[in-house]
This record gives C-alpha cells, sequence and structure tokens, in this order.
C-alpha cells in the first residue's frame, strides 16, 4: 500500500492502533458512572496543556499530561467535599480550558489557525515518532492499570456508596479513573483530536454492549470496535482527503447505527432505558473464578428489589390477619 511507505502514515496508523485500544477501556467505566462527556472537558482542558508547551517551546504532550493530571484531580476532590456540583466543576474545565488554550496558542510565536485545529480535530501529518514513543508508554500505563485494577474501578463505577461501605478506597479510584481519562485524552490528540476523543471512548462500547454476551465480552469487543474503526477512520482519511478525527468518528456512529437499526433494543443502553428484567442486571466481568455469567445487581435494582421485598412481606402480614380473623370467626367457642 503507497500509504505505508509515508512514515507519518505508519506512524498515524500505530498511534490510531494505541488510541483505539485504550479509549474504549477507560471509558466503559465513564458509562458505568454517568460520566460519559467527561472526555469533552478533559479535552477542552489538554487544550490549555498544549498551549502551554507551544508558548514554552516544550513538549505539548508533556505539558497537556500535567495539566490534565491536576484537573482531573482537582475535579474529583471538589466532587467529594461537595463544594461544587460534578456539572459546575466540568463547565469550569469545558469553557475554561478551551479559552486559555485559544488565548495560548494565538500568543504563542509558533500559534496558528491551522495548529489549534489540528490539536482539536486531529491532523496525521503532526504525530512525530518522540510522540509515538510518548503515545506508547502512555497507552500501556492506561491498559496496565486498568488489568490490574479492574475489579476496584468496576465495583466503585457500578455503586460507589457499596464500595464505599465495604471499605474500598473509592475517592482515590475515582481521582485514578479521572487520571485515566486524562491521559487517553493525550494520547489520543493527534489522532482524533481533543473535541472529538469522547466519542471513541463511548461508541465502541455501545457497540460491544450489543455483540457480547457478558460485560468481559462486551469490552473485547469494544477494544476490537475502537481499534478497527481508528485504523479504518486513518486509513480512510488519507485517501479521501478529510481530517482523521471526524473520520474516525463517523465510522464509529456506523457501527452503532448498523445496530440500532435492526435492534431496537439497543436504545435501552444508549439512553439508559428499560425494563428491570433487561436493564437492571448488569454482568460482572471480573467474578471469583472467571464466571462471566456472575450477576451483580445495579443499584436501582437493588432499590426496587427492596421495595418489593418490603411491599411482599406487608402482604403476607395482610394475608395472615385475614386468616386468624376468619378463624376466629368460625370458631364456634368464640
Amino acid at each position: 500500500m503507497d500509504l505505508l511507505a509515508l512514515d507519518f502514515m505508519r506512524n498515524s496508523l500505530i498511534a490510531a492502533l494505541l488510541v483505539g485500544a485504550s479509549a474504549p477501556l477507560v471509558g466503559v467505566f465513564l458509562v458505568q458512572r454517568g460520566m460519559s462527556l467527561v472526555g469533552d472537558g478533559m479535552g477542552h482542558v489538554a487544550l490549555a496543556g498544549v498551549g502551554i508547551g507551544v508558548l514554552t517551546s516544550t513538549s505539548p504532550v508533556l505539558t497537556a499530561l500535567v495539566v490534565v493530571v491536576v484537573a482531573a484531580v482537582a475535579i474529583e476532590v471538589l466532587r467529594h467535599v461537595g463544594r461544587t456540583g460534578g456539572d459546575l466543576a466540568l463547565a469550569v474545565m469545558f469553557y475554561g480550558g478551551l479559552a486559555a488554550g485559544v488565548v495560548i496558542i494565538a500568543k504563542a510565536p509558533e500559534g496558528s489557525a491551522s495548529n489549534l485545529q489540528g490539536y482539536l480535530f486531529g491532523a496525521l501529518t503532526t504525530v512525530s515518532p518522540s510522540d509515538l514513543v510518548q503515545f506508547a508508554v502512555l497507552a500501556a500505563v492506561v491498559v496496565v492499570t486498568v488489568l490490574v485494577l479492574r475489579e476496584r474501578l468496576f465495583a466503585v463505577a457500578q455503586d460507589d456508596e457499596y464500595a464505599r461501605a465495604s471499605g474500598l478506597p473509592v475517592l482515590a479510584t475515582n481521582i485514578l479513573l479521572a487520571v485515566l481519562t486524562g491521559v487517553t485524552v493525550v494520547i489520543s490528540m493527534r489522532v482524533i483530536g481533543l473535541l472529538l476523543i469522547s466519542a471513541l471512548m463511548i461508541l465502541p462500547n455501545a457497540t460491544g454492549q450489543q455483540l457480547g454476551r457478558s460485560f468481559r465480552g462486551g469490552l473485547v469487543w469494544a477494544v476490537l470496535v475502537g481499534m478497527l474503526t481508528s485504523v479504518g477512520g486513518v486509513v480512510t482519511s488519507f485517501y479521501a482527503d478529510t481530517p482523521s478525527g471526524a473520520t474516525i468518528v463517523l465510522l464509529a456512529i456506523a457501527f452503532v447505527a448498523s445496530l440500532i437499526m435492526p435492534n431496537p433494543k439497543v436504545h435501552g443502553y444508549l439512553d439508559g432505558a428499560g425494563t428491570v428484567e433487561e436493564g437492571a442486571h448488569r454482568l460482572d466481568p471480573f467474578a471469583v473464578g472467571g464466571d462471566e455469567e456472575a450477576l451483580v445487581l445495579h443499584p436501582e435494582a437493588r432499590r426496587d428489589q427492596a421495595r418489593g421485598g418490603a411491599q411482599h412481606g406487608l402482604h403476607r402480614q395482610h394475608q395472615r390477619h385475614r386468616a386468624d380473623r376468619h378463624r376466629a370467626d368460625a370458631d364456634p367457642r368464640g
């Protein structure tokens, strides 16, 4: 293939594989926590870090990494102490990070509209060999961390109150997930762009949820779909002369749409709807012994079960009371 003869395309394809593998691994826990769009906020903050790197003539990857890690810790601490709501904190990240990044890049000696667009939406020609090494190291950190701490991440994302009652370090785990999200954003900014990375965290998981028969199987499918759409989007953008990030996202949307059309039940996953029988039970991919069919009851289902149990107890008590009254009325000695 002609594109493999180009150094920047080889770098872009390898970077696409790294992004496609790491983004769904982190995104699945964001979906469970109901924070699917937190990647967008991290992307806006990372732009400020990129601007600092350009302004100081240092590596934009490293400066963006430092900025998103600091922001991730700050956001989770603010949410924990209750000084401000999660939505407000994310809004500050969204607009403050984006505005700061635009201003800093505009004032930098190398700043230009084309450089800004490349970071926002991805640019194949910007992936250098040194960037690729940094991306590979960061992607390895993300994958290894998720594999080692997968049980803790799953438990906290599934139900943080239950995890806290079980003695798990919920705040530290949430900070870790936020940091992993920021690292994933930095890995992806040269290929898919800072404004579109959240789509690659979420859409492959929406596809994997329908193709896999368990949580673990769905996650494997999500990683495969993520790598396929990333590499396919890069190749398509090369021949079609389109932005790589937007092409990758459109390809990922096409995968989800191909499942939505013939299978209306997909809507229950995407919008959080569905009956208790269809959606309340989620499969635990990390059950003891590797049993993929072990079920973890969703928090809403646990509350429904508790309410149902209480109602059933009252019903049985009422039946016993009626039976006692019937026996008393039928007793001739009464």
